[in-house]
């Protein structure tokens, strides 16, 4: 069987460009674009592919009025992008903020679910398919669960899964492997119960693979929590994944490479 060269996926919380500040507010939006350019050059030096980035801005007041994603995807050369927009204000004190996919492939459909009614702070999921060729898609899920509330992050897993039913059974036919599900999934540190709950879901379905295995991600000094991960179908060979130590975050990436048959 003919397999496509490795695809390397990044699922990183930039926490809104702000690097280790307590808040984006108190950085300047040239200590901001800096940080971002750190970023774009950890993307560039990982040869990513395919980028699930949460906690990034379009355009709000607090991390500098400017859109994120076009700076990131001006800077690494990743030229198609899908913002999943989850938090919006308007006014003085504008916000728009939430999950983004960057890509070297061509992004064909995107859709963006949020678990609430978009006030600041609300969490939710973007939906992307993107285009590898012959025809066949690659479906991407980078999602944001809730932080602190555990009946909040498993209505959000049930949310997550109906919804991947209902892609399943509309659009699986352009597919070329089941789902990959990614981003920040805020599990607590002794229990892990949205990512426990969704890997029972796929159990139901079909193999995955909950990388990393071992490791933790938050704070990212001196990491003590699991938060990000990568949902891979077992479609997606030879699998490996890696924390990226860095301190442009108070999250360290991960990067998953694997190969996809065609």
């Amino acid at each position: 069987m003919k397999v496509m060269p490795r695809l390397r996926l990044l699922t990183f919380n930039i926490a809104h460009g702000r690097g280790l500040s307590l808040h984006q507010g108190l950085r300047t939006v040239k200590q901001l674009c800096a940080n971002l350019v750190k970023i774009a050059k950890l993307i560039q030096r990982l040869e990513v592919d395919i980028v699930a980035l949460q906690e990034i801005d379009q355009n709000s007041r607090w991390s500098g009025s400017f859109d994120h994603l076009a700076f990131l995807s001006e800077h690494t050369g990743l030229p198609f992008m899908a913002f999943g927009i989850n938090n919006r204000r308007t006014g003085r004190f504008h916000l728009n903020y939430g999950n983004a996919v960057l890509s070297r492939f061509p992004i064909v459909h995107t859709e963006t679910i949020a678990f609430g009614p978009g006030q600041i702070g609300e969490k939710g999921f973007v939906f992307a398919e993107i285009d590898l060729g012959k025809r066949k898609r690659l479906p991407i899920f980078n999602i944001h669960m809730h932080h602190s509330s555990r009946p909040h992050r498993l209505k959000q897993v049930v949310r997550l899964m109906h919804y991947l039913d209902e892609q399943r059974a509309h659009r699986s036919a352009h597919w070329g492997a089941p789902p990959i599900v990614c981003g920040d999934f805020n599990n607590p540190a002794q229990r892990p119960d949205a990512t426990a709950m969704l890997l029972g879901y796929f159990e139901q379905t079909c193999n995955y693979t909950l990388l990393p295995k071992t490791g933790r991600t938050f704070p990212s000094p001196f990491p003590a929590r699991a938060l990000d991960y990568v949902f891979l179908p077992e479609e997606c060979q030879q699998p490996r994944a890696e924390i990226v130590r860095s301190l442009l975050s108070d999250h360290r990436p991960v990067l998953v490479e694997f190969t996809l048959p065609h």
